[in-house]
């Protein structure tokens, strides 16, 4: 009797109830860190940090709960679903761009609402039930178990607070033991996740942007000399070979949607994916990059314009065309103002995505011709936009009507994941490799391929083609490490390891340049440096321009590359994820300090890089005979209609 008694006091009582939520979501928790994310656990230290890091959140927020004294299990119920929430939001978001959501990524979500829901969709599953599953089971508990509602004492939060705490100083105390100064290297989310877990991390992500909201209000002009010293002692001299060789030619940039460089000569059935742009990578006049790599952020394609035309890096959390659009920025589009161009941007979306229609002024871009100048009924469109193929189309006499020097971008959106196309637009088959994503990707890449030939035709048929450069690049990596085990059958490898992934990582670069030989490049390089690339070329030094590129056609050209995340590769090592690997043999070098000459400037790059961007030091700078912008100058407002036809106006005020 007296044991049933015991037992009968401990089901009616909120302290019972919290031990079971408390269990219940932390053994939920670490299965999803096992199953969903590829956190790289390498020793045990790291298993047991990852074991017992749930544990200091689950106490902290569902103690909370602790507080009410009649309503205990009812807040109990909705902290673990908003914590279940968060859980499960992530994991769809990695499943995808193998990272986390950080604050400012939900702002990007305000922005881009609405253009992500075929992506979310195809990436959840019926199976994600599993992350809800503790919460179902704390309702069921409280409306058949656990009935009577009993006061619950405030020592009992005190003590859950101060187990919590307890839990996650020794959490931490450890995660320093085993990486040191974690929680101040912080170009890579996957390390804090590991050892701090999703809560922590969301708990430190927060504490950091309140920090960095205030940098700029603090900043002033002493803060840019370091950053102006380091770019005069890194700067790389033009080659003489190829400096001007394009000056006053037209410029063309065509961004390529999610495409990686494997797919280069790659044939599927004995049959060319993408015959037009291998053509393109052994043309006479063509520099082809091969060892080009993408240095998006959470920004993705918007990071990468932002690359290209600022030779700045993105910012380590968020997007910079959403966070950063008021800064300052002396892009290519506003130096080449200086020199008789005029700029215009080619995009089968709205204005708005990515918050393209601010950035785009801070940038000095003229005109942007948007959805609103295409035919975007529905068989035009797919995905985030207007299908590649009427896309070129449609631009070409809006292209044809810009003022001579032109400085224009196109951004491609058909080759996006998840990549299913409409069976009337390809006739290209699928792949067969066990995954859907990865059959889909050859057939959209095939009609992207197809779309650009259509358009280099076009331009050659109307005479741009001979007096432009013409610069075509992959934005950012299509398939996720999600899909390895597929890509592992398309490289024909037994599995992806690490120095693999990073070489999955490269997307290629092509610079069309008329009149000049071109060739093969395998010198290694990245998104930041084609902006000196280009400039030289068109006869503008960049010397006076603070950047953080390395001319990549330079006899001087540094040839590494950096990731967002703070690794690096290069033609002898690469670091990945704190290891020092041979590129050549893809094995782990006993002597880490081989890798450490280059690690030292991949660190100080992104630091000063993230100082220029968070705390807006280009307003205390300004370069000899550059005229800086004034956003207020420029309007995008869409076509003006008329009874008879149709009159672009997309122009800066001034023009």
């Amino acid at each position: 009797m007296g044991k049933l008694k015991i037992l009968e006091r401990l089901k009616n009582t909120n302290l019972t109830f919290f031990g079971i939520a408390v269990i219940l979501f932390w053994i939920k928790t670490y299965v999803a860190y096992r199953i969903e994310f590829k956190l790289g656990i390498d020793n045990n230290i790291q298993k047991f940090l990852l074991a017992i890091n749930p544990a200091s959140s689950a106490l902290f927020f569902l103690g909370l709960a602790l507080l009410s004294k009649k309503r205990t299990k009812l807040f109990m119920i909705i902290i673990n679903f908003l914590l279940s929430f968060w859980l499960y939001a992530n994991i769809v978001y990695y499943r995808f761009f193998n990272d986390f959501i950080t604050m400012p990524v939900l702002t990007q979500a305000g922005s881009n609402a609405g253009e992500l829901g075929a992506s979310a969709n195809s990436l959840m599953s019926p199976f994600d039930i599993f992350y809800f599953i503790d919460t179902i089971l704390l309702i069921f508990l409280a409306i058949r178990l656990f009935k009577k509602v009993k006061v619950t004492k405030r020592r009992y939060f005190q003590f859950s607070l101060l187990l919590s705490v307890a839990i996650f100083l020794f959490n931490l105390g450890l995660a320093e033991k085993d990486r040191s100064d974690l929680l101040t290297r912080t170009f890579d989310r996957n390390y804090l996740v590991k050892y701090l877990g999703t809560y922590n991390f969301t708990i430190y992500d927060i504490i950091q942007n309140i920090r960095t909201s205030s940098d700029r209000a603090l900043a002033n002009s002493s803060d840019i000399t370091n950053v102006e010293n380091y770019h005069k002692a890194n700067y790389t001299p033009p080659n003489p070979a190829y400096f001007g060789k394009a000056k006053g030619m037209n410029v063309i940039f065509v961004s390529l949607e999610s495409f990686q460089n494997f797919m280069i000569d790659y044939k599927l059935n004995g049959q060319e994916v993408t015959p037009f742009l291998n053509s393109l990578a052994h043309d006479n006049n063509t520099f082809y990059f091969d060892n080009f790599y993408h240095q998006t952020g959470q920004g993705k394609t918007s990071d990468a314009e932002f690359l290209m035309e600022n030779s700045l890096y993105p910012l380590n959390q968020g997007a910079v065309f959403i966070n950063k659009a008021q800064n300052t920025y002396q892009a290519t589009p506003a130096i080449l103002k200086g020199y008789g161009y005029n700029s215009a941007v080619f995009h089968g979306n709205y204005k708005t995505f990515w918050n393209r229609n601010v950035m785009y002024k801070a940038l000095g871009y003229d005109q942007f011709f948007d959805a609103a100048y295409y035919d975007m009924s529905a068989g035009n469109v797919k995905n985030y936009g207007m299908k590649d193929i009427p896309y070129f189309q449609e631009s070409m006499p809006m292209l044809e009507s810009l003022k001579q020097p032109f400085y224009t971008k196109f951004i491609t959106l058909s080759n996006h994941f998840p990549f299913e196309m409409d069976p009337e637009d390809t006739n290209f088959p699928a792949g067969n490799f066990g995954d859907t994503v990865v059959n889909d990707y050859f057939q959209s890449a095939h009609y992207m391929d197809e779309a650009l030939k259509q358009f280099f035709d076009a331009l050659k048929a109307d005479g741009l083609y001979d007096k432009s450069v013409i610069v075509l690049y992959g934005d950012h990596y299509g398939l996720s490490q999600n899909h390895n085990k597929a890509m592992a059958k398309v490289l024909g490898v037994d599995k992806i390891t690490p120095t693999i992934n990073a070489e999955l990582q490269e997307t290629p670069l092509f610079i069309h340049v008329p009149g000049v030989q071109g060739s093969v490049q395998h010198q290694f390089g990245g998104e930041v440096d084609v902006r000196p690339t280009l400039l030289h070329l068109l006869g503008i030094d960049t010397k006076d321009y603070i950047e953080f590129g390395s001319d990549l056609l330079s006899p001087q050209n540094r040839n590494w590359a950096l990731f967002r995340n703070g690794d690096f590769v290069s033609p002898d090592v690469d670091e990945l994820s704190g290891k020092c690997y041979s590129t050549a043999t893809g094995q782990v070098l006993a002597d880490k300090n081989v890798c450490k000459v280059i690690d030292s400037k991949v660190r100080s790059e992104l630091q000063m890089s993230d100082d220029v961007v968070s705390k807006d030091l280009l307003r205390f700078y300004k370069p000899n005979g550059f005229t800086p912008i004034n956003p207020n100058d420029y309007e995008y407002l869409g076509p003006k209609k008329s009874k008879t036809t149709t009159v672009t106006s997309a122009s800066a005020k001034t023009n």
